[in-house]
C-alpha cells in the first residue's frame, strides 16, 4: 500500500496515486477513547479473493499480531483485530451473491465459526511470498457504534437514502446501496443511550461517502443545509453529522 505523509498526517491508498482509503492524523494530546462513546466500531477492508484474505491472515499470524475474532457471516468471511490505538479493523472477503442467505426477503447475516485451516488451504508454499492483489483492496463498509438505532435509521436511511438490509440481528442495523450486504453497519452493544464523544479523543474523526450522481448530491445538500446535521461546505462536497455527532463528508 502506498503511503504519503504530510505534517503529522499519514495517507494510505491501495496503489499508485489512487484515492486515499485512510488518513491517520497524529495527536499526542488525544485522550483515550471511551468504550461507550458513539463512533467507530470498525472499518472493514475488502479483499478481492479468498486467497488474498488467506495471505493477509498468514502475514499477520507470522508477525504475531493479536486477533480479536474470526467469523463466517454467511455473506463474507472475516478476521477481526485492532490497530495500536485500539481502532477496530475487519479484514474480509465476500462470498458470491447467489450464496447469500435470505428469509422472507430479508438478508440473514449470521456469526458462525470461521474454519481457519480451510482458509489457509488456499495457499501453497510460495503463495505467502506473492504480493497481495492490492489494486483491488477497498473499504467495503464501515461499522459504527451508536446510541439509538431508530435515530441512526432515520438519518442514514430516510435522509441519506441507504436501504435497510437487515434489522433482525440483535442490537444492530445494516444498510447499503445497490443491493450490497452492507456499506454501513450500526450497533448499540456497548453504546446504548450514550452521549456523543468529546472532541479530541482517539478514534474516528470523519468518514466519507461518495455520490456519483451530482444532481442528487446537490439536492441532498439543499435539504441538509438548514438542519442541525449541517456542518460546512468542503473542498470536495460538504460535511454533515449524524445524531451522535459522527462527521461524514459527502463527496
Amino acid at each position: 500500500m502506498e503511503t504519503r505523509s504530510d505534517e503529522g498526517t499519514l495517507t494510505l491508498s491501495a496503489y499508485g496515486n489512487s484515492e486515499p482509503l485512510l488518513r491517520l492524523t497524529e495527536d499526542h494530546d488525544a485522550k483515550p477513547s471511551q468504550t461507550r462513546s458513539p463512533g467507530l466500531f470498525h472499518l472493514a477492508l475488502l479483499y478481492p479473493t479468498r486467497k488474498d484474505l488467506a495471505k493477509a491472515f498468514k502475514q499477520l499470524y507470522v508477525h504475531r499480531w493479536p486477533f480479536q475474532g474470526f467469523a463466517d457471516h454467511g455473506v463474507s468471511e472475516a478476521l477481526y483485530l485492532a490497530d495500536a490505538d485500539g481502532n477496530g479493523i475487519e479484514l474480509y472477503r465476500d462470498l458470491p451473491r447467489e450464496q447469500w442467505p435470505y428469509k422472507n426477503g430479508e438478508l440473514q447475516m449470521v456469526t458462525e465459526q470461521l474454519d481457519l485451516d480451510d482458509l489457509l488451504s488456499e495457499l501453497n508454499g510460495k503463495d505467502i511470498d506473492d504480493a497481495l492483489t492490492s489494486e483491488w483492496l477497498s473499504i467495503g463498509h464501515i461499522h459504527l457504534q451508536v446510541s439509538d438505532l431508530r435515530q441512526t435509521e432515520e438519518f442514514y436511511h430516510r435522509t441519506l437514502g441507504f436501504d435497510v438490509v437487515q434489522r433482525s440481528f440483535p442490537g444492530a442495523l445494516f444498510m447499503s446501496a445497490g443491493g450490497y450486504h452492507h456499506h454501513i453497519g450500526a450497533n448499540v452493544w456497548n453504546s446504548l443511550g450514550a452521549t456523543p464523544a468529546q472532541d479530541g479523543g482517539l478514534g474516528l474523526v470523519e468518514f466519507g461517502i461518495s455520490m456519483g450522481d451530482e444532481p442528487s448530491r446537490q439536492e441532498l445538500a439543499a435539504r441538509l443545509r438548514p438542519t442541525s446535521n449541517w456542518i460546512s461546505e468542503s473542498g470536495n462536497g460538504f460535511v454533515v453529522r449524524d445524531a451522535d455527532h459522527i462527521q461524514i463528508e459527502i463527496t
